[in-house]
């Protein structure tokens, strides 16, 4: 991946020296557990303990590794502000505001609670920020055989930014009213799909503005993206599959979304649409199979 041209946003946090002392338990060795049900989480509202008061302040401010994970993570967020702007104003929407990032390690307290790095990366709506232990990738390759390269790397902080985009066009509260009144599982499906296509569109933009993409850097991360589809994950800690569990979708369906976000490109409201329209169903929720290929350009 080539990060040349790229921007560095000012909006990271490196608080990977701080303590966390957090009152949740779990770690990274317990990250494949927790991931059946937050491996690239949206909302987390009510999904985190909130810690009560204590005598040390919580996290305690220390060195943070000097890696050069900042400025990477930096970039890769840059890139994301400069695209979604664009994009946002191209296709009508209201002006793109920012999300920050949070890199963390062990635990970290967010608006939305406190979470261990046991839940893998996720955006917290409530502070618009996206929050990321990079030891993450080490877990997602030795354990989920995913790929921990740099635009495997950047198609995950994608698709959390892809969260923000949809925190910001409503696609998120529109979620959680269906959730309400119709199939959970499947519209928490919708949502997530939607990321990884918001993840691929990102990219093909990125690309064409910054020349980003060198030999092997997507297939890398559609390797990622199949290694994290429920059915995989089921499998290999159940050894098993159970479709009506299914929340994020499965390895071809995210695989085909970013794909089709990849190839498009398209952030218009009639095709970001498309994921929440019962007529242009993209998958059979319990199948987990893709019902009409149309919606990915396949």
């Amino acid at each position: 991946m080539r990060l040349d041209d790229a921007p560095e946003s000012e909006n990271v946090d490196d608080r990977r020296g701080m303590g966390g002392k957090l009152a949740v338990g779990g770690g990274l060795g317990g990250l494949v557990i927790v991931v059946l049900g937050l491996l690239f989480g949206v909302d987390l509202r009510g999904k985190l303990p909130v810690a009560p008061p204590n005598n040390d302040g919580g996290e305690s401010r220390g060195a943070a590794p000097n890696d050069g994970y900042k400025q990477f993570a930096g970039k890769i967020l840059g890139m994301t502000e400069e695209v979604w702007a664009e994009q946002f104003k191209t296709n009508g929407y209201k002006s793109y505001k920012k999300p920050k990032m949070v890199l963390f390690s062990r635990g970290v307290r967010t608006g939305c609670g406190d979470a261990p790095s046991s839940v893998g990366p996720f955006y917290c709506p409530a502070d618009e920020t996206v929050y990321l232990d990079p030891t993450f990738f080490d877990e997602l390759e030795q354990k989920l055989k995913g790929s921990k390269a740099e635009f495997s790397q950047a198609y995950v902080v994608g698709h959390e930014v892809g969260h923000h985009v949809q925190h910001l066009l409503g696609y998120s509260r529109r979620t959680d009213e269906m959730r309400k009144t119709k199939r959970e599982n499947e519209y928490s499906i919708r949502l997530e799909l939607q990321a990884d296509y918001l993840a691929g569109v990102w990219s093909n933009h990125a690309d064409k503005k910054y020349k980003i993409l060198q030999r092997g850097d997507v297939e890398e991360a559609l390797k990622t993206a199949r290694s994290i589809g429920d059915n995989r994950i089921q499998e290999k800690m159940r050894g098993r599959v159970h479709p009506e569990s299914f929340n994020h979708g499965t390895d071809r369906q995210r695989y085909a979304a970013f794909s089709d976000g990849l190839k498009t490109g398209d952030a218009s409201k009639k095709k970001l649409d498309l994921y929440f329209d019962d007529e242009q169903t993209p998958f059979d929720a319990r199948a987990g199979e893709l019902r009409n290929p149309t919606l990915f350009g396949r």
